[in-house]
C-alpha cells in the first residue's frame, strides 16, 4: 500500500509499509489509568515499533501493519484523533486552573468544550486551536489558527497563527477580557467566517488577503490599539 488510510486514521510511515495511528484522547488527559495499560498492551500485541508522544497531546502508535488496524481499533475502543486532513485538529490545552498553580483561566474546561464541538469538523484547510490558561502560553496559542490565552481578567483571543511552511505567522490579538461564554461564542464566529470564505489556505493567509481590519469588521469586533 502506498497511501494513508484516512478512514482508519492511519498514516503511512517512512518505510512505506507500516502505519501510525493516533487515538483521540481529548486534551491528552487520562484519568482512567487502565487506558495507559491498554495502549501498551495493544502496541505490544500487534508488534508496534513505538508509542510516540506527539506535540498535539496525542499518543501515536507507530509501526503497525495494515491488516491489524481494524483489530487494534476494536481492542482500544477509541476513535481516531484528527491528525491529518482538512479539519479541526485535536485541541491543545494546558493544565489551566484545574491543575496548574499559576493558571488564571479554566483551560481544561474551555478546551474540552471546544474539542467536543469542533474536533474533526471539516473546513477548507487544516485548523489548529490552542488554549492556554495563563500568559506563559504553554499551548502555543499565538501560533495557532485560533488561540485563547488566560489573563487575570478573562480570555485574550488570537487568530491567524501558524508555523508550517517557510513563512510562519504569529496570530493577531482580536479580543481581550472575554468570559468563557464570550470566548466560545467568538470561536463560533471565527470558524463560521473561515468556512464561509471557502479558501484552501490557513486562516492567517486569508486574513492577510482581506486585511485584519476587514476580518475584525466582519466579526463585529473593534480594531484593538
Amino acid at each position: 500500500m502506498s497511501e494513508d488510510l484516512l478512514e482508519k486514521g492511519a498514516i503511512l510511515q517512512r518505510d512505506k509499509e507500516t502505519y501510525a495511528i493516533a487515538p483521540h484522547i481529548p486534551g491528552g488527559i487520562i484519568t482512567n489509568f487502565d487506558l495507559l495499560r491498554k495502549l501498551a498492551d495493544v502496541a505490544e500485541k500487534y508488534g508496534a515499533k513505538a508509542i510516540k508522544l506527539t506535540s498535539a497531546e496525542r499518543f501515536a502508535i507507530v509501526g503497525l501493519q495494515a491488516d491489524v488496524l481494524d483489530e487494534v481499533w476494536t481492542e482500544l475502543g477509541l476513535v481516531p484523533g484528527a491528525a491529518i486532513g482538512l479539519c479541526v485538529r485535536s485541541i491543545k490545552i494546558c493544565p489551566g486552573t484545574t491543575f496548574c498553580r499559576i493558571g488564571m483561566q479554566d483551560a481544561v474546561g474551555v478546551g474540552l468544550k471546544l474539542d467536543e464541538k469542533y474536533h474533526g469538523m471539516e473546513l477548507p484547510f487544516k485548523f489548529k486551536i490552542g488554549v492556554s490558561g495563563c500568559p506563559n502560553n504553554c499551548s502555543e496559542s499565538s501560533i495557532k489558527d485560533l488561540g485563547l490565552v488566560g489573563m487575570a481578567k478573562g480570555w485574550r483571543v488570537l487568530a491567524g497563527g501558524f508555523v508550517s511552511g517557510l513563512k510562519p505567522r504569529l496570530a493577531d490579538v482580536i479580543a481581550t477580557g472575554l468570559s468563557d461564554e464570550e470566548a466560545l461564542a467568538l470561536t463560533d464566529k471565527v470558524i463560521d467566517w473561515y468556512r464561509d470564505m471557502g479558501k484552501k489556505k490557513r486562516l492567517g493567509r486569508v486574513i492577510d488577503e482581506v486585511t485584519l481590519a476587514k476580518f475584525m469588521e466582519d466579526l463585529g469586533l473593534p480594531v484593538l490599539e
